[in-house]
């Protein structure tokens, strides 16, 4: 009897540990991403991400990414938005550019929850390689060098994924170190 109620408590701290494990609170840009929040309410915390929750706001695409989703956001920084050429990021910005805007902004978005492992997996079942349609109709490839995630655009530019799994109460938000883009 003892032996079964001992391990029915390790079973339950067990189960329990691990969903605190894959619901823990992640570090980035200065600011807790707490999982009960939802992808914005995280985003806007983040000093790392000022220009994209900028181009979040300018795009009107701010009540899509608080909606229920789920999503997976695959979220460049500020240093990423910086590699692109001077005046990108203030000519998207522009109310004319809205669509190229929005285009770009959905690039960096898969329906549904997909964490590293997951990624990893479909990776796995694709023999190196693992297709991801984005919300924008378009295709980004993950893969893996070492230990470490990339995504590839449809020309051939991959971003690390330098912060995986932060998970937010819609969804799940990997940290990208470049802006990936659809083909022109």
């Amino acid at each position: 009897m003892n032996t079964r109620k001992f391990l029915s408590v390790a079973f339950i701290a067990l189960v329990f540990g691990a969903t605190s494990f894959a619901q823990k609170t992640v570090m980035v840009g200065g600011a807790a991403m707490y999982p009960t929040k939802n992808i914005v309410e995280n985003a806007v915390n983040s000093k790392d991400h000022t220009t994209l929750v900028a181009a979040v706001k300018a795009a009107g695409l701010v009540e899509t990414l608080q909606s229920k989703g789920p999503f997976t956001v695959f979220a460049p920084t500020n240093a990423a938005f910086d590699k692109l050429p001077k005046g990108t990021v203030e000519t998207l910005l522009m109310p004319e550019n809205l669509k190229m805007l929005q285009t770009i902004l959905t690039y960096h978005v898969v329906a549904g929850k997909m964490n590293s492992m997951d990624i990893a997996k479909a990776i796995k079942m694709g023999k190196g390689k693992a297709t991801l349609k984005t919300v924008s109709g378009g295709t980004l490839t993950a893969w893996m060098k070492g230990k470490s995630l990339y995504i590839t655009d449809e020309n051939g530019k991959s971003a690390k994924v330098t912060i995986a799994d932060v998970n937010q109460s819609n969804g799940v938000i990997h940290v990208v170190d470049a802006v990936v883009l659809p083909k022109s």
